[in-house]
């Protein structure tokens, strides 16, 4: 009896928590405010308060479970949540769906009691140049149109960045990037990157 009591109470808690959530969504000044809510803050909301995973959906075809952990200014940097210790790197124009608990996602969209500015500043190009930088060892998921690009898994290592496009010395993942293990290079608008996976080790690029 007692434990009918219990969840008795707790669905109507529950149901109480969503009629406050509705009637502050039905208030005037709520719906202006979310209409003015773009992709990157929802995103920064879940960096900041999500309490399960979410799953990434990206243009190359990949679903990622990954746990948000900072956001650039165009670009989200997830640890995997495979266990595999691997950070997934993914430019915000490359997500096509996010799935998340629905506390969650109410959640991504409360304003931020503090907006980092720094990290506003640091595109997707700048966090390559780190990569470039430190010799990172990188997987790159392409999201090309064509059937030879779409869904291809390039690694090696970034040599360096431009205003919109990238080098990259392609050797077997693992390997270090020297003459004799680079196989060839390729260079790749960074509009064709759905997502970049390196070693969660080396850290998130520069923010």
């Amino acid at each position: 009896m007692r434990w009918d009591r219990f969840f008795d109470d707790l669905e109507d808690q529950l149901a109480a928590e969503w009629e406050a959530e509705r009637a502050a969504l039905e208030s005037e000044a709520e719906r202006l405010r979310l209409a003015r809510v773009d992709l990157r803050t929802r995103l920064t909301g879940f960096a900041r308060e999500a309490e399960a995973p979410v799953t990434l959906e990206l243009a190359d075809g990949l679903s990622a479970v990954v746990r948000i952990a900072a956001v650039g200014a165009d670009w989200v940097a997830a640890p995997e949540s495979d266990g595999a210790r691997r950070l997934l790197l993914a430019p915000i124009a490359a997500i096509r769906g996010i799935h998340a608990a629905h506390g969650d996602l109410l959640r991504s969209a409360r304003p931020a009691a503090h907006i980092d500015r720094l990290a506003e500043r640091v595109t997707f190009a700048l966090a390559m140049r780190d990569l470039a930088r430190r010799r990172v060892g990188v997987a790159l998921g392409l999201s090309g149109t064509g059937p030879e690009s779409s869904g291809r898994v390039l690694t090696g290592t970034v040599d360096r960045v431009g205003a919109d496009h990238l080098d990259l010395a392609l050797h077997d993942a693992g390997s270090p990037r020297r003459a004799g293990e680079v196989q060839s290079y390729r260079m790749l608008p960074l509009a064709a990157i759905a997502w970049v996976r390196i070693d969660a080790a080396a850290g998130v690029p520069v923010v």
